[in-house]
């Protein structure tokens, strides 16, 4: 999805941007930007819990059902499966429908009010569980490490044990997809590397 939104329920945790679907769940910009800056409260709930996701460009329910219900109006004979007003992808559009309990092959002046709210909340906040989180050896991104405050970035030497020098995912980073937590492995070893060589500047 080029643009979708995500929530988790309980907490002021919001994201959007793309989301793909794949074989074990979802990723993507919209996930992982979740996980990431959720990352020590999503622990904190044993990785239980229920994620919100729009998946029309962040529109709620009551956007949604606005949306559906001018489609209806125009689309009266055409299935509903067929069209959709939202440029979904065809297969998760009918995925929705029938998570929404209608038939896909139904035309649209044949779903009823309540048919097309639940449509509409499948669209805008369709609910999925979470029960857990991969395995370690594969993710990408760690939270946590010696806490910033005790590291002096000029040279990245530990301010609580002199001589000892931090870089990379052992210090307490953990920035967004896109290579920002490349950048930082290879900085802070970049700075590391000088300090203990002597080399100044």
């Amino acid at each position: 999805m080029p643009a979708a939104g995500t929530s988790i329920p309980g907490t002021k945790l919001k994201e959007s941007g793309g989301l793909l679907i794949t074989h074990w769940g979802m990723s993507g910009p919209a996930i992982l930007k979740l996980s990431a800056w959720g990352a020590r409260e999503l622990a904190e709930r044993g990785y239980k819990f229920k994620v919100l996701v729009s998946w029309a460009e962040g529109r709620t329910p009551a956007q949604a059902m606005e949306t559906l219900t001018a489609a209806r109006a125009v689309n009266l004979k055409k299935q509903i499966a067929t069209w959709n007003p939202f440029a979904l992808p065809s297969r998760l559009w009918e995925r929705l429908i029938i998570a929404a309990g209608i038939v896909p092959e139904v035309v649209w002046t044949s779903v009823s009010n309540n048919s097309l709210q639940a449509l509409a909340n499948q669209v805008g906040a369709a609910e999925f569980v979470v029960e857990g989180k991969s395995l370690n050896k594969e993710e990408f991104v760690t939270c946590g490490g010696v806490r910033l405050r005790e590291v002096d970035f000029k040279t990245m030497q530990s301010r609580v044990c002199p001589g000892l020098h931090f870089a990379g995912e052992v210090l307490d980073i953990d920035g967004i997809t896109g290579g920002f937590n490349f950048q930082a492995a290879w900085t802070t070893g970049w700075i590391a590397g000088r300090a203990m060589a002597g080399v100044e500047g």
